[in-house]
């Protein structure tokens, strides 16, 4: 490598620890180190702000401004409490099964929509449902994120890496629900076992709130019928077009925008007051993020790395299955799992064209997939949905710090990739 790919290398390495080590605030450190890669010739303008390879992802930073714009002005309305009661009650103030709810809604919202859209839906839920049982609303938050990773996996508009796959694989909405989906239902069940144990200090029944919550009616909590009912329309039409977004040709992002604006325009609020719900320093973090795993992609470090693992297994489908499948876990978990498989993917698909070994030679496509997705989880930074989560609950005032969510990351996703290995093996290599 050049020496200025070595010196991007270690620019990032200081920004990334810097974040883990929370020695500087995360935006600060991601500004900086973003900063530093102009500086030093790892990146420039073009690349940036520009290139779809190494550069700003600037669907997924629209899509959040979408997405938050409507989360916004559905706030109005009552109806995150009106769900908050809903969900309380049907567990009878348990706070148990009241994470099993959320997680489970999480899940197949995310299958639905995409999982950053979910989590920003969920999270205005989870702190008043925290609230009421008088239960720290961390581990919920951080459940329901994996949750979002894991149940976005199951679909090609669940999570960003698998509309970069099915581009570049060729495969279609279905395709992923015939391959991903079935794993995916095995991976949230053992998902909620998980929970039960990692998270068991914060199940802390109390009668008493129990009981108050039993009398509370869930129609009381609604403030404006008419803004709920606008609100619900517009997010119905959103999550449509997400869903035909392939058939419409409008990317999720223009979707997400477009309806953030509309219902903005129709809701009559204060323009002002709703912008200032969006989190603009999560916005910012992204972008510092890109940039400087842009630089690693400009320099041609990530392209290396990804090759090298590869190259290692040449003629040799199952370990390369596996190699790409953990190797894309333990990338997903430092890049973000979005720029990681914009790099990686020219490579599986030349893999994929060759078909060395296997009557299925797609296997590839969903180790990539698995392995990214079910990675990003390791980490606060490893996925979208991770960092807008850690946003979210320090813009409310209950931090999150960058192990405090990795400490239980790290467990879940050892678990869930360790159980795509058996799944990828049966499935493709020994019942194909």
């Amino acid at each position: 490598m050049s020496g200025v790919a070595w010196a991007a290398v270690a620019v990032f390495t200081i920004a990334y620890l810097l974040i883990a080590t929370e020695k500087v605030h995360r935006v600060a450190a991601a500004l900086g180190g973003a900063a530093v890669m102009f500086l030093i010739g790892a990146t420039d303008t073009e690349h940036a702000f520009f290139s779809e390879e190494s550069g700003i992802d600037w669907s997924v930073i629209f899509l959040l401004v979408g997405m938050m714009l409507i989360v916004s002005v559905l706030r109005r309305t009552g109806a995150f409490e009106y769900v908050a009661v809903w969900a309380s009650k049907r567990a009878r103030g348990r706070p148990f099964r009241v994470m099993v709810i959320l997680v489970l809604f999480t899940a197949v919202a995310s299958a639905a929509l995409d999982n950053v859209t979910t989590v920003l839906l969920v999270a205005p839920v989870t702190f008043l449902v925290c609230e009421r049982l008088a239960v720290p609303v961390a581990p919920y938050l951080i459940a329901e994120a994996m949750a979002s990773n894991i149940g976005g996996t199951a679909t090609l508009v669940g999570d960003p890496p698998n509309i970069i796959i099915a581009s570049r694989g060729g495969l279609s909405y279905n395709d992923f629900l015939i391959h991903l989906a079935p794993f995916v239902l095995l991976v949230l069940v053992v998902f909620l076992g998980l929970c039960r144990v990692l998270f068991r200090s914060a199940f802390r029944y109390d009668p008493e709130r129990a009981a108050q919550i039993a009398t509370l009616r869930e129609s009381d909590a609604i403030r404006d019928r008419r803004l709920l009912v606008l609100g619900m329309a517009v997010l119905a039409a959103v999550t449509a077009a997400f869903v035909l977004h392939t058939t419409l040709h409008l990317e999720p992002a223009v979707v997400a925008l477009i309806g953030g604006l509309l219902l903005l325009a129709l809701s009559r609020l204060d323009a002002g007051e709703v912008a200032r719900d969006v989190e603009w320093p999560t916005l910012v973090f992204f972008a510092g993020l890109f940039i400087m795993v842009g630089a690693l992609v400009a320099t041609g470090v990530v392209d290396r790395i990804s090759r090298a693992a590869v190259d290692a297994t040449a003629d040799r489908m199952l370990p390369a299955t596996m190699v790409l499948l953990w190797g894309s876990a333990v990338l997903s978990a430092i890049v973000d799992n979005i720029p990681y498989v914009a790099t990686i993917s020219p490579v599986v698909a030349e893999l994929v064209s060759a078909e060395h070994g296997t009557s299925q030679p797609h296997v590839l496509w969903w180790a990539l997939a698995l392995g990214a997705d079910l990675g990003g989880n390791a980490t606060a930074v490893g996925a979208s949905a991770n960092v807008v989560v850690l946003g979210l609950a320090e813009r409310a005032g209950q931090r999150i710090t960058f192990w405090q969510f990795t400490r239980y990351g790290l467990i879940v996703t050892v678990i869930t990739v360790g159980l795509a290995m058996p799944y990828l093996w049966l499935r493709y290599f020994v019942l194909a």
